[in-house]
């Protein structure tokens, strides 16, 4: 089904439709933001929907570019929100991949200096990746009052409210080193919250990184395919038998896409029908990558269609 997105990108199912659609699937991958939850509220059903896919046989992941918890976290949120069957091992967020890329890829012989939260950095201790340690005090002064680690081999980028001009100082000076690496958690550019503000995205500090380094970071999140490699490397998953929902047609869509899967739109995040429309008619045709293959108003649906099979039994 993957790749006739031109000839029936948008297409809005429910029902009988959409029923059949997940029983031709083996493995089902969520974003979680604006999918499963919107801040501390959960999407009414996904709880559900989880479960029930689980007891039809079904892998369920969930893929998410917020690299601001560790896993252990994530599972203490699903709970947290009613949900009864999600572990540590169904969770696959940017920072968790990017400490898997710098362990097992990268293979990085060094320290990694990090920009991030609490998140990144407690992946990549759990990954045993050697970070260099940071006071937690307000840095101060220019660049000539830090010492810069000798052993830093790596550049890490991800979300940190505490960006400042002394970190961008010290991970510019590192990639000066043309073998020292530049990794970026996630390209998001920005993310909701309550009341109609916005808050910077890994995307936004990386962008701020790569302009003053002269440098271009390799990108772990959605949408590179790294995530679902990750993936498909301990599951075993055909990209044939798996498809992506998410809320955001940049990110969640075009990450399907690139991967081979069938994607879906669920409109209770980020995008909208008009946006996701508005690609399918372009003439752009790199535009069509953004197009999801199906449509639908919420997760939530997944459980009106097993209804209705249960009430055709």
């Amino acid at each position: 089904m993957a790749g006739a997105v031109g000839s029936r990108g948008c297409l809005k199912i429910r029902g009988s439709q959409l029923r059949d659609l997940l029983d031709a699937k083996h493995n089902v991958l969520f974003d979680c933001d604006g999918v499963i939850w919107n801040g501390e509220t959960v999407v009414t059903g996904a709880p559900e929907v989880v479960t029930l896919l689980k007891q039809q046989g079904k892998k369920v992941f969930f893929v998410t570019n917020n690299c601001t918890r560790p896993r252990a976290n994530y599972v203490t949120k699903f709970a947290r929100l009613g949900f009864t069957d999600v572990d540590e091992e169904d969770i696959f967020s940017s920072a968790y991949c990017s400490a898997a890329y710098l362990r097992d890829v990268a293979k990085v012989q060094g320290k990694v200096y990090v920009i991030g939260c609490q998140g990144v950095v407690k992946e990549l201790q759990e990954a045993g990746v050697p970070i260099v340690e940071e006071s937690e005090d307000a840095q101060t002064g220019t660049i000539y009052d830090y010492p810069l680690d000798q052993d830093v081999k790596a550049v890490l980028v991800g979300y940190d409210e505490k960006f400042n001009f002394i970190k961008l100082a010290k991970a510019t000076c590192y990639l000066q080193n043309p073998n020292c690496l530049f990794v970026a958690t996630d390209p998001d550019p920005w993310h909701p919250l309550r009341g109609g503000r916005i808050t910077p995205g890994s995307g936004s500090l990386t962008a701020a990184v790569e302009t003053a380094s002269s440098r271009t970071a390799i990108v772990i999140g959605k949408p590179s395919r790294f995530m679902f490699d990750c993936m498909a490397s301990q599951f075993g998953l055909d990209p044939a038998q798996s498809i992506m929902v998410g809320d955001r047609l940049e990110t969640d869509i075009l990450f399907g896409a690139k991967c081979g899967l069938d994607t879906m739109l669920t409109l209770t995040g980020v995008s909208t029908m008009e946006e996701a429309q508005s690609y399918k008619d372009s003439d752009d045709p790199e535009k069509m990558h953004f197009v999801p293959d199906y449509v639908v108003e919420t997760i939530g649906d997944f459980i009106k269609a097993y209804e209705e099979e249960a009430k055709e039994g």
